[in-house]
């Protein structure tokens, strides 16, 4: 092999779900020793660590590794590189700089390396795969777990590798190998078939409460005493929720890829996710953030699907606090000293409280031992300004002993999926989603007759309602009409639009 004194590969960072070309430039000196190699460009701990890794992969593949004192730089320089996906980036510049392999303009590489040349995989695949097609790089080299990930990015060619002697092979002997293709086979986050609504008992007002929610990806808070079953419902709305389009199924799954949740050679995600943290949960835990480069949290991952809060009033308030701004604008902003990030955060928020500490509070079977001074302030856990971003209230009551025991079959959540699939197919005609609908659009979209503004305006006047309460009203009538395959927006619709409001002013007026 014949030493060459400079030579330039790529990798890439990742930065929020978007991922950035990094250029790995290595420099052999012909005098010095390897005890007085650096790395230079802003690496973290485990990017510093990777020469040990490096040196050992090269001399087990049988490469060797040159006694010669090298400089590794990866730039831009001004911005913090994380992670061990560099390992095999420099393995193929060292490897270039001793000759073993020729210029790799049109190549990006990604993937740790073990002591003994095996590539395991690493995050953000798929983000790494939509940078290369934007940045009209043809060629992208992944560990095998992470390429059925990566293939599914069109205009980019997709090789999964093993091992550092299969990069290798593949540079000099191209002929012998082919791209990967896109898994057809849908991978769900942690989530197993949804249980169906066929085996809820009663609970009539609180079905037909979420189907509404379902249909216009409205946000829904459930009253009601322990055991009335408002986990087992917020469960099995995720099994009416219609699958992921191609665009969002992107964006998904770039979320998870980064988060590292997606399992070994899964492909796109195609379920909406379903996320549960438990209330003792921090802050970087649902909004995301952490040490170094921020990552995303529960929020990021709900993203496109639904973050159910179970014993909603037992989170932290400073926590709860900080959904505003994604409930608001479906992103959050994480601002660091170095950078601000933005991470996707487009979900349907599902929260869950007993009315008082107790639980009893209003329940006709149970007597509540709480003061008024408890019941308040335990209510008073939930902020006005985040309950009025929340549009459905729905009461969930005790079953009573005849509904539970009750013959009568409920419809099934394969029923129901096929109206919230047709109520959603007509908002996607408009453009959005209703509960995602510009304030520009609300007036001739939601417009109401005479007898609906009266309602309307009778619904303001007495229950108090905010200009903001005043939109989601309409919001949620909208999709009503949409479920009852309605043009306009008539009095009845607006009617139960109101009713899905009037929960609050019972418990927290």
């Amino acid at each position: 092999m014949v030493l060459m004194a400079l030579f330039k590969t790529r990798g890439a960072a990742i930065y929020g779900i978007d991922a950035h070309l990094i250029d790995v430039e290595v420099d052999m000196f012909a005098s010095g020793n390897a005890r007085d190699s650096v790395m230079v460009g802003m690496p973290d701990v485990a990017v510093r660590e990777s020469r040990e890794r490096i040196k050992s992969a090269l001399i087990n593949s049988g490469f060797g590794y040159p006694n010669k004192r090298i400089t590794i730089n990866l730039a831009p320089a001004n911005v913090r590189k994380e992670g061990a996906g560099f390992d095999l980036p420099v393995a193929m510049g060292i490897l270039g700089a001793m000759g073993a392999v020729k210029a790799l303009d049109q190549h990006i590489f990604i993937g740790e390396l073990s002591l003994d040349g095996a590539i395991r995989p690493v995050r953000g695949a798929l983000s790494i795969a939509v940078c290369a097609r934007e940045q009209g790089i043809a060629n992208l080299i992944v560990p095998a777990e992470n390429a059925a990930e990566a293939a599914v990015v069109e205009g980019v060619n997709v090789y999964g590798v093993r091992c550092l002697a299969e990069v290798v092979a593949l540079l000099t002997r191209p002929e012998e190998f082919s791209p990967a293709v896109a898994s057809r086979n849908g991978h769900s986050e942690g989530t197993e078939l949804a249980p169906d609504f066929r085996d809820v008992r009663g609970q009539t007002m609180a079905k037909r409460a979420l189907e509404v929610a379902a249909a216009g990806v409205h946000n829904v808070l459930m009253i009601g005493p322990p055991g009335s079953g408002k986990p087992m419902l917020a469960k099995r709305l995720a099994g009416i929720l219609p699958p992921l389009t191609f665009e969002e199924a992107i964006e998904t799954t770039k979320v998870h890829s980064i988060a590292g949740t997606l399992g070994p050679g899964a492909g796109l995600l195609h379920q909406r996710p379903f996320r549960a943290p438990h209330h003792t949960i921090s802050d970087a835990g649902l909004i995301g953030g952490g040490a170094g480069i921020p990552r995303p949290g529960e929020a990021s991952l709900a993203h496109n699907g639904m973050l159910f809060l179970d014993e909603f009033p037992e989170f932290p308030r400073d926590v709860l606090e900080m959904l505003r701004q994604p409930l608001e604008d479906g992103s959050l902003s994480i601002a660091r000293s170095a950078m601000t990030l933005r991470f996707p955060s487009s979900f349907m928020l599902v929260a869950a409280m007993n009315p008082c500490k107790c639980g009893f509070y209003g329940d006709s079977t149970r007597e509540c031992r709480c003061t008024p001074g408890q019941i308040q302030h335990y209510l008073g856990k939930i902020s006005g300004p985040l309950l009025d971003r929340i549009d459905i209230h729905v009461e969930i009551p005790s079953v009573p002993f005849k509904e539970l025991r009750g013959v009568t079959t409920a419809e099934s959540s394969a029923q129901i999926r096929g109206r919230v699939e047709q109520a959603r197919t007509v908002q996607q005609t408009r453009g959005f989603y209703n509960s995602r609908m510009p304030a520009r659009d609300i007036r001739h979209i939601c417009a109401l007759d005479d007898a609906g503004e009266r309602t309307l305006e009778m619904a303001v006047r007495r229950m108090g309602l905010s200009a903001r309460a005043h939109d989601r009203i309409l919001k949620v009538a909208r999709t009503v009409a949409d479920l009852d395959h309605s043009p306009a927006v008539s009095a009845k619709h607006l009617a139960e639009a109101v009713q899905y409001r009037s929960l609050d002013r019972n418990y927290w007026t």
